[in-house]
């Protein structure tokens, strides 16, 4: 019998630190008005000191758990979608694994904000193959720990979050297939160039913040972003039998409202069926995806049956999406 993978339990969590737009206007030359007209973020979240990416992961992946109904007992794989770990090595997901009190396989997956198309594919993957059967799949970020907060190119659009959901066997298709890209030819117009075996860490390289984001064509990435995330919508619905028209619910990586809409409008999937939610979470990376998710369907926006579709876009340069008939019953609100 062909074995499927679906998604059957999510979960997100913030931290309870909220960042408005004019905490920066005394660090960089900005203002609310600014930010929000090109970004449409009102605010983002950014982790306590004391808090590192596993702890979001964490947090996420119980409430995922629950959401599922089964226990972290269960759980066969853990893979955890991340450019922020706790540490270089080993891996966020180990972390995420010792903190849970498991003892199976884990690792991360780097694809910085397509990160979470990724780690989709491979669960998924495993899953088919019949190496897992329930996977914990993580995106989270303590994305305020590599900002430069004298870039207001790149410091005011991110945020701290973390996304989870759990993907099963299942004896009827749930997620329907993943497309992915990567155009390493562009890998420097966004880019952490300080910190591996290129530059390693020494005391100018930190004194020059090389060991933060940098985005020094921020125009060529959301045009990149648009055309990507677009196109690869449409490769995944035609190889699976759908058009755009066929899409109940589009939740695209939550980089910036322009881009979403941009993305929406090309599809010519109408605004009301794209998930936007950026105003009050940010750029919250590989996060970002599996924490709309979570939060569209608590909002009672997904219902069982409907065709969704997730796209990407990250440094590297990496896209992706994935097309999937939801599986979950619907929530009540």
């Amino acid at each position: 019998m062909t074995r499927h993978a679906t998604i059957t339990g999510v979960g997100s969590v913030l931290p309870p630190r909220l960042v408005p737009n004019t905490w920066f206007e005394d660090k960089v030359e900005t203002s609310d008005a600014w930010i929000r007209e090109r970004t449409g973020i009102e605010a983002r979240h950014f982790a306590d000191d004391d808090v590192v990416t596993s702890d979001l992961a964490v947090d996420a992946a119980r409430i995922a758990l629950d959401t599922a109904g089964i226990s972290a007992a269960q759980v066969d794989l853990i893979v955890c979608a991340s450019v922020t770990g706790d540490t270089p090595f080993p891996a966020t997901a180990v972390w995420v694994q010792e903190k849970l009190g498991l003892s199976c396989p884990a690792f991360d997956v780097n694809a910085a904000c397509a990160g979470f198309s990724y780690g989709l594919a491979t669960a998924t993957a495993f899953v088919q193959a019949g190496m897992a059967d329930t996977v914990l799949l993580i995106g989270a970020e303590v994305f305020s720990r590599i900002l430069d907060f004298h870039d207001r190119q790149t410091c005011v659009l991110f945020g701290d979050g973390a996304g989870a959901t759990i993907i099963q066997a299942a004896d009827r298709p749930g997620i329907e297939g993943t497309v992915l890209g990567a155009d390493g030819t562009a890998a420097e117009i966004l880019i952490m160039p300080g910190g591996g075996s290129r530059e390693p860490a020494t005391a100018d390289t930190v004194a020059a913040q090389r060991h933060r984001i940098q985005m020094p064509n921020g125009r060529e990435v959301f045009k990149r972003a648009v055309t990507e995330m677009a196109a690869s919508c449409r490769e995944v619905l035609e190889k699976n039998g759908h058009t755009p028209e066929d899409v109940d619910l589009l939740i695209p990586h939550q980089a910036n409202a322009r881009i979403m809409t941009a993305v929406a409008e090309r599809l010519h999937i109408p605004r009301e069926k794209a998930v936007i939610d950026v105003s009050d979470v940010g750029n919250t990376s590989a996060a970002s995806i599996p924490i709309a998710l979570d939060r569209a369907y608590r909002a009672g926006r997904m219902h069982e049956g409907d065709l969704v579709v997730f796209t990407s876009f990250g440094a590297g340069l990496t896209w992706g999406a994935t097309a999937m008939r939801w599986t979950m019953p619907g929530v009540t609100t």
